[in-house]
């Protein structure tokens, strides 16, 4: 299993339009290209970003094989809403994670 991780730091003046966003549109349009078995999102407490806010994405993938159709399929089209609603509001890093325990029986 591999955890796609996506770090968002996004202005406080579209914060809550973004979440909203987040939760109603672009987290189900992710899901619904059948590449992901699940998602998560975290909010970061405690960081030094006075005018943001700090959220991570993670989507739990079976493997290398899904990812990379992901991100050659339908990721150029999501990231690019995700930029022209917010442009100039956001910044994002992605990093995918072999996950090696996940405390489930």
């Amino acid at each position: 299993m591999l955890l796609y991780n996506v770090t968002v730091t996004i202005d406080l003046d579209v914060h809550e339009d973004w979440l909203r966003w987040m939760r109603e549109t672009h987290i189900p349009d992710v899901m619904a290209t059948g590449m992901f078995r699940s998602w998560r999102m975290s909010r970061m407490i405690g960081h030094e970003h006075e005018d943001s806010e700090i959220y991570s994405m993670q989507y739990l993938v079976e493997d290398m094989e899904h990812l990379r159709r992901y991100m050659d399929v339908f990721a150029p089209d999501l990231q690019r809403q995700h930029q022209q609603r917010y442009e100039g509001k956001y910044a994002a890093f992605r990093t995918v994670m072999e996950v090696v325990g996940d405390g489930q029986p």
